[in-house]
């Protein structure tokens, strides 16, 4: 009986609109509860109520490791992001799930490698220029937290569809409130191709002002709402478009950069100006966070979705290249967890681990059902103040792109150990690094290691082969 009630909730979360999936989920979990109390016990017993932590994904775009203070940059100043890693624990190997925005998205909304779910490449809003269609019988996070009683909201970016059935509010969400397009061409007028992608659920907005400003606002908004309902846990996702190009600071915010550093070159100075912005307004929204005494039951994490471009002044230091590249500066990220327990404030962890890796990680905090094809790791243990279990672990990249570079080709890395397998292009040769010897790259080993190389193909071709299984065309 309990098996059958459990299997209801998988149909009905593609069948039936959320809010009515949302409370048969309740139904079947309410009625699964009282079962399995009179099972165990000759009385139904009333047990006291689970307290599930809230929860809180901030998602920059394009920060390079290297442009946050609290990792060491020499001019940039990120006040609010060094608070958080002070009250959190800093990780230093985490790597985005890809060199680019769509597929770590979509690794983070399903905790599977992008190919899996139908995002090799960015999905862009021009069918003929996008790589990427998000597999529909995927359950998301939002669906899976949904399904034990979180209420569900994204603030932001989405990047993961334009359309039905590929909107937040079919994949999960009870709110958005953002954009759903790829980036914007104007950061105050939010248009895209001279479309307007700003949307409140379904509905087309028109909102006036800087959007980090708006994201900010609206994320204060859902929580006082949430405030309100203090019984009821909260899922946040608050992806931001900054700092990803046109790097466009508020005026009064680069002038003040200008001022600070007057020989700066203009384009690495919008850049720290459009950086500082972001944090600032980071810190209006942490703080009103707490002011809410949400500090003691919510888990706040913060990342970027790939590295920072350097064509537009970002920085990845100390690691090599940027955004789009497999070499380490394109995918390792700031990464920051504030956990619930306070003991563990202004911490490290080195484990090298992957973006989706926070979506095992809310699952199990959530008490959620684990995904049976799910490629990430949750990090429970360092948040318990344990290790990682001692297990080997591979980290497979990939991306698909077009024009005359990649020409619809896909791209691939893997990871084992200290080895690193790479290319950055469909048609170079394959390069091999020692990370423990050469951390930043500068030496391609290939030539000297053909054991390695022919053991990490031959796992690279399984991974391509997994990907290979799922259309990522409509």
């Amino acid at each position: 009986m309990l098996h059958f009630l459990a299997s209801m909730r998988a149909p009905c979360r593609r069948s039936f609109p959320v809010d009515v999936r949302r409370r048969l989920a309740a139904l079947a979990l309410g009625i699964a509860a009282a079962l399995t109390a009179s099972v165990l016990s000759p009385t139904v017993l009333q047990a006291e109520p689970v307290t599930l932590p809230n929860l809180v994904l901030i998602l920059a775009d394009d920060l390079g490791y290297g442009d946050v203070s609290y990792q060491g940059a020499p001019d940039v100043k990120t006040p609010n992001l060094d608070r958080l890693a002070a009250e959190g624990i800093t990780f230093t190997g985490m790597r985005a799930n890809c060199t680019v925005c769509s597929p770590t998205r979509a690794a983070i909304m399903t905790g599977r490698y992008a190919d899996r779910v139908g995002v090799p490449g960015v999905i862009r809003t021009t069918p003929a220029n996008s790589w990427g269609h998000l597999s529909p019988d995927v359950p998301t996070i939002a669906d899976r937290l949904g399904d034990v009683g979180y209420h569900t909201a994204i603030i932001g970016k989405w990047h993961l569809g334009l359309a039905s059935p590929n909107t937040p509010n079919e994949r999960g969400f009870d709110l958005f409130h953002g954009f759903l397009g790829d980036m914007m061409d104007d950061y105050y007028n939010h248009r895209r191709g001279g479309i307007n992608f700003m949307r409140r659920n379904a509905q087309e907005i028109d909102p006036q002002g800087h959007a980090t400003e708006l994201f900010t606002q609206w994320a204060i908004d859902y929580l006082t709402r949430r405030s309100k309902s203090p019984k009821q846990p909260f899922f946040l996702y608050l992806p931001y478009n900054a700092p990803h190009f046109p790097i466009q600071p508020p005026q009064e915010w680069l002038d003040r950069t200008k001022a600070r550093y007057p020989d700066m070159e203009d384009k690495r100075a919008r850049n720290v100006a459009f950086v500082e912005h972001l944090d600032y307004n980071l810190g209006r929204f942490l703080t009103h966070l707490d002011s809410l005494g949400f500090r003691d039951n919510t888990l706040v994490a913060f990342t970027s979705d790939n590295g920072g471009s350097l064509p537009h002044g970002q920085r990845n230091l100390p690691w090599r290249d940027g955004k789009q590249s497999h070499y380490d500066g394109g995918l390792k990220v700031p990464f920051i967890i504030r956990p619930l327990y306070r003991r563990f404030a202004g911490t490290k962890s080195d484990y090298a681990g992957l973006t989706f890796d926070l979506t095992a990680t809310f699952l199990d905090l959530a008490g959620a059902p684990r995904d049976a094809e799910s490629d990430a790791v949750s990090l429970g243990p360092i948040l318990q103040g344990d290790p990682m279990p001692d297990e080997s672990r591979e980290l497979y990249f990939v991306r698909r792109e077009g024009n005359q570079r990649y020409v619809g080709g896909a791209y691939h890395a893997l990871i084992r150990g200290k080895w690193k397998l790479m290319q950055n292009d469909p048609f170079s040769p394959l390069e091999l690094y020692d990370l423990e010897a050469d951390p930043y790259e500068e030496h391609n080993v290939i030539e000297t290691n053909p054991k390695i190389v022919g053991q990490l193909k031959r796992s690279l071709q399984a991974h391509i082969q997994r990907g290979g299984r799922v259309a990522w065309q409509p």
